[in-house]
């Protein structure tokens, strides 16, 4: 598979294509050390064996902050450098930082705005993120990764929002200035060897933001400043964040936020166009620069496509990763059958918005940290079977089925759907033995199985098939002469 062929990016070999992109936790603490819940979280993605681990967002400056890392002074070196080499001693996997700069939010629901920062502010800002970059490379990081996405500093300067009236505002050019001048100062402080990368938004998703059309010239000035991976990311935007009274405004509650995160509700693969855009685009202009694209991506076959069609370069997951560190030695081994695969329902993303610790509902409950185990034992259901029964019940169909039991425990149950003579196909993964399913309707007829799974994914036979069908309202006859 193309999804493990290795990748050269400068100076960084990584040994498959899959990146885990960074993502928040809210487990550190405000005095932005690594503390051994983020050790722990990131060593667990670490036994998974990604490719490239991108750790979540680390201020580039000494600004007011919740739970958040930072890299604003040389302090923090150390337990960041404790933290990579252990990754490395552990794990082929290759780790960066990811670094932002951030402007203030109140509890009022003010913001302050790029139109608000002077230009000597503006210098600091470029100063930062070159010395934060520094201090990567001198924690023996492989490489780092500059966020200029979603709604913070930098991608407010690249969006069409920017209305600024001198050289950093209004025209596609001027707004790109910033960027450029951040990706010139990191390159001078870190040398020609040190892999750099971006992670920008592609399209902002919002009422007059921008669209690939910008983002490809955006990413082709990357290419051409010598930027050495491109991650392109959607949305998330506090243009049209709804503000809840008495907290910050939160930028991933609008329509661009289910952009940045598609749920359950969105395809697969829902934001795959945009870097197949930008990757054209770069390459037809002579850059040969790694493009990674992301956006609900949990199966192997997708990813795979993907790569053999040319339309990115390397896979980037975050909520899948976090339901199942193991995916991709998983995958790589031949067991995908195993992995526990993420269901979209966006809790982790509402923990993260209620400022609470980022897990994953199908962890099981009180679980700071993804289960690892290695037990090879299939659950096993009762003498009787499962016993699953499907039946309609006011314009949905109800499942129930008996438990399952496990050597371990048992981690929960995915349930399997085909319509009519189709194919069968997963529909759901839940921790009850209970499920109701609204995605159907009438005059179609429903089939159904149900598979216990463990802690290690292991997965039981196939409960019985049950059937279910929706009555259907018929059209009222015309009966007008």
């Amino acid at each position: 598979m193309k999804l493990f062929e290795p990748i050269q990016i400068n100076s960084m070999r990584l040994e498959n294509r899959i990146v885990l992109t960074a993502m928040v936790t809210r487990l550190s603490g405000e005095d932005g050390f690594v503390n051994q819940d983020i050790h722990d979280r990131y060593i667990r993605f670490a036994k998974g064996e990604p490719g490239l681990i991108v750790v979540e967002a680390m201020a580039v400056h000494g600004a007011k902050s919740g739970p958040l890392l930072r890299l604003s002074a040389d302090e923090f070196i150390p337990p960041l450098r404790a933290l990579a080499r252990e990754v490395h001693d552990l794990s082929p996997s290759k780790i960066v930082p990811q670094i932002i700069h951030f402007l203030k939010i109140a509890r009022s629901g003010w913001r302050q705005r790029i139109s608000d920062l002077k230009k000597e502010e503006l210098q600091a800002i470029v100063e930062n993120y070159g010395a934060a970059a520094r201090r990567a490379r001198e924690a023996e990081f492989d490489g780092v990764e500059l966020h200029m996405a979603h709604a913070y500093t930098m991608s407010s300067f690249l969006s069409r929002m920017n209305k600024r009236a001198d050289e950093y505002g209004k025209t596609l050019e001027n707004r790109m200035r910033l960027m450029s001048e951040v990706i010139n100062a990191v390159r001078t402080q870190v040398g020609k060897d040190f892999p750099i990368g971006v992670r920008f938004d592609g399209e902002e998703c919002i009422k007059n933001g921008y669209t690939t059309v910008d983002s490809c010239e955006i990413a082709l000035r990357m290419a051409e400043l010598g930027v050495d991976y491109i991650s392109t990311s959607a949305g998330g935007k506090f243009e049209d964040a709804m503000h809840k009274p008495g907290e910050p405004l939160y930028p991933y509650t609008g329509y661009s936020g289910d952009r940045c995160m598609p749920g359950a509700s969105y395809q697969d693969g829902a934001n795959v166009y945009i870097a197949d855009a930008i990757k054209h685009y770069i390459n037809a202009k002579g850059f040969a620069t790694p493009v990674v694209t992301t956006g609900k991506i949990v199966h192997s076959n997708l990813a795979e496509s993907i790569l053999q069609e040319g339309r990115a370069d390397l896979i980037g997951m975050a909520r899948a990763l976090l339901a199942d560190p193991d995916w991709p030695r998983k995958v790589r081994e031949g067991r995908e059958d195993q992995v526990v695969k993420c269901v979209y329902g966006n809790i982790c993303k509402n923990l993260d918005e209620n400022f609470k610790k980022v897990v994953c509902v199908l962890w099981p409950k009180g679980e700071l940290q993804a289960p690892l185990s290695y037990d090879r034992e299939a659950p096993r259901w009762a003498d009787e079977g499962a016993e699953l029964t499907a039946r309609e019940m006011i314009g949905q169909i109800y499942l129930e089925w008996n438990a399952a039991t496990d050597n371990e425990a048992i981690y929960g149950y995915e349930i399997f759907r085909r319509e009519d003579d189709g194919d069968y196909a997963r529909l759901h993964a839940i921790k009850r033995t209970h499920f109701y399913d609204t995605q159907v309707v009438g005059g179609r007829s429903y089939s159904y199985y149900v598979q216990a799974y463990d802690l290690a994914g292991n997965r039981s036979e196939k409960s019985n098939e049950a059937t279910a069908q929706l009555s259907r309202l018929e059209a009222a006859t015309n009966t007008a002469s």
